[in-house]
């Protein structure tokens, strides 16, 4: 019984972890580059989420099925191969039935292959995990990574273009601009920062994410040293009986 909880615990923390303590994005800092380029706008960010959660759940659970079958000398090639091919895939059905995504996003659908936590995620956990245990840390890793980029992509076009815009890519949506910070329809009022839709402006907002959570994360170990400190000088000057 103990063992089986443990497991279960184990396998909470694989699949949580990621999302916030670990997450890919903002904790690890790992996949800058799409980051970056596609979080123009929310349905950009969502696009890219989608295609990068299907690459890794998928590439990472088949190798870890063949993780006793690939010899180490070709490991990394064949990860590598596999990883490729469902990229691939995902190309065809973009540009088949979402031309809008495909253009996009452009080479960074490509880019998936090398990306940094697909490699990372097959390199130091499905070449090691079963089956389990790898869904659930390609799941963990691909919703962590894709919120921070939606988060990233809504503040980005909120605050950058002042309107928030759903149908231009996901054209099966109806066509649909929100003006949240100006921008409203025969009026030039506007509230929004250009810089931040902007090329430049992903760095800045991405700095910005990262240094609030250094800062908080920062407050929090300030406060369990200020706690330790306090129990330490409380059991010094304690009475040698109250110990």
């Amino acid at each position: 019984m103990a063992n089986e909880q443990k497991t279960k615990s184990n396998r909470l923390a694989i699949f949580t972890d990621p999302l916030l303590k670990a997450n890919p994005l903002f904790m690890m800092v790992l996949g800058m580059c799409p980051a970056l380029a596609v979080t123009t706008s929310v349905e950009n960010a969502i696009g890219m989420a989608l295609l990068f959660i299907f690459v890794l759940f998928f590439s990472t659970l088949i190798i870890s099925a063949l993780r006793k079958v690939i010899p180490d000398e070709v490991r990394t090639p064949a990860y590598i191969v596999i990883i490729a091919t469902f990229v691939t895939v995902v190309k065809i059905l973009t540009e088949t039935f979402l031309p809008e995504l495909y253009s996009s996003l452009g080479v960074f659908i490509s880019l998936i292959v090398v990306n940094c936590i697909v490699l990372g995620r097959a390199e130091a956990f499905s070449s090691k995990n079963g089956v389990v245990d790898t869904m659930l840390d390609s799941l963990g890793n691909g919703l962590g990574y894709g919120w921070a980029i939606i988060a990233v992509g809504l503040i980005r076009e909120v605050f950058g273009k002042g309107t928030l815009s759903f149908g231009q890519v996901f054209t099966f949506v109806p066509s649909t601009t929100i003006p949240v910070l100006g921008g409203f329809e025969g009026t030039d009022f506007s509230l929004a920062i250009p810089l931040l839709a902007s090329p430049a402006g992903g760095f800045l907002v991405i700095a910005v994410i990262l240094a609030i959570i250094a800062a908080v994360n920062n407050a929090k170990l300030a406060k369990e040293r200020a706690k330790a400190r306090a129990a330490r000088a409380a059991s010094a000057t304690a009475p040698k009986g109250d110990k």
